[in-house]
């Protein structure tokens, strides 16, 4: 154990020395959470419609001031002509167009129906998904308000209605921040881990120390815990600070236990670092370093389930997900933070952890190579 002290005691001393690395650890956070959050969201807001008015009439003005009313919406520009709503659309101006042809109040009146056209962008297909059902939703609204306004005669008997009241549990305000947070937050620490340890440890080949050390007594696994607890006691309060954060910005409840989030950190840190400490033992540059890291984690991030549930994936996909350490303490830190889980219900993620944080740290030991 003085062999670890001492070796923790160099690993400080090192990282208190390297400002890019005081900057990033301070930093990193700070920008992530207050940037991130705001930036990567599915949100629909601020829609840009463009009008084909052809009838101008009083139905087609109601039509378009229910679109006006919308907090989803809003008008970029309107005309008469067909031809410059797709022009906005070739262009990017616009997201979708309403057509409303010219005969659209006469048909209202005598036949009871009209068609409107919609012109959508499906470049973006969740977009595009997304905008239909929000306009089917707001002619649905103006249906139903012309029918009780057109209709409503002594012997005009409206259907009768049922209310229904909605209700979302553990995200009531439907507000994707909340959703968003924890998965930031476990990119952050994931960063902080595989990627700094592993600079760490190959800056030390180039710099030569690392030659002064293996002439030592130090067994491999001493070496290798020494270099994996710091930044695991880093990572964690980056953790920490990332939770502050999210509290105090986002109003992120945390139902859970804290000492609960903070062990499966911590297991989920073990074989993040060990991943980075052996990558950093089959490299000999930062830079190679740089490249692999940076293979891995677009890997885990885009398949974790940060911006796509993981439940659509191809089954393919998703049995290669149990490799995936982000995967796990993404889930981890959505269930204890909005839902209140417990360590019950979290079993499954940490048995697959635990071998994951062996795995991973047992080749960092067994791939470092001591030279005398």
């Amino acid at each position: 154990m003085r062999t670890i002290k001492y070796i923790l005691q160099k690993e400080f001393i090192q990282v208190l020395r390297n400002k890019t690395m005081l900057r990033m650890i301070v930093m990193l956070p700070l920008m992530q959470m207050l940037v991130l959050v705001f930036a990567a969201t599915y949100d629909l807001k601020n829609v840009d419609l463009y009008v084909v008015d052809q009838d101008l009439s009083d139905a087609s003005r109601g039509l378009i001031n229910h679109f006006e009313a919308s907090p989803f919406f809003r008008i970029h520009d309107s005309s008469f002509d067909l031809e410059d709503g797709m022009d906005q659309l070739k262009k990017e101006e616009s997201d979708f167009v309403l057509v409303i042809p010219p005969d659209f109040e006469r048909s209202l009146v005598r036949d009871d129906a009209a068609d409107v056209q919609l012109l959508v962008n499906a470049i973006d297909g969740n977009k595009a998904t997304l905008v239909f059902q929000y306009t089917r939703g707001i002619i649905s609204a103006y249906n139903k308000h012309i029918v009780m306004k057109w209709k409503s005669l002594p012997e005009f008997n409206p259907p009768m209605r049922v209310d229904t009241h909605d209700s979302y549990w553990f995200n009531p305000e439907l507000d994707y921040k909340w959703y968003m947070a924890p998965g930031i937050l476990s990119i952050l620490v994931t960063i902080i881990g595989m990627f700094l340890s592993g600079m760490n440890l190959v800056r030390e080949k180039e710099m030569g120390t690392i030659e002064q050390l293996n002439v030592t007594p130090i067994k491999k696994w001493q070496f290798i815990v020494g270099k994996l607890l710091p930044f695991l006691v880093i990572a964690l309060l980056d953790l920490a600070f990332g939770l502050i954060i999210a509290r105090v910005v986002f109003n992120l409840p945390i139902e859970g236990s804290l000492v609960l989030l903070f062990g499966f950190g911590a297991l989920y840190l073990v074989g993040v670092l060990g991943l980075g400490l052996f990558i950093s033992t089959v490299t000999e540059t930062q830079q190679q370093v740089m490249f692999i890291t940076f293979f891995f984690m677009m890997v885990f991030v885009l398949m974790g389930g940060i911006f796509t549930p993981v439940e659509s994936m191809p089954h393919w996909a998703q049995q290669l997900d149990r490799l995936n350490p982000i995967y796990y303490f993404i889930r981890i830190m959505r269930m204890v933070c909005l839902k209140g889980s417990g360590f019950a219900d979290l079993i499954e993620e940490f048995v697959s952890l635990t071998i994951i944080g062996v795995s991973f740290l047992s080749l960092a030991i067994w791939r470092y190579r001591k030279t005398n």
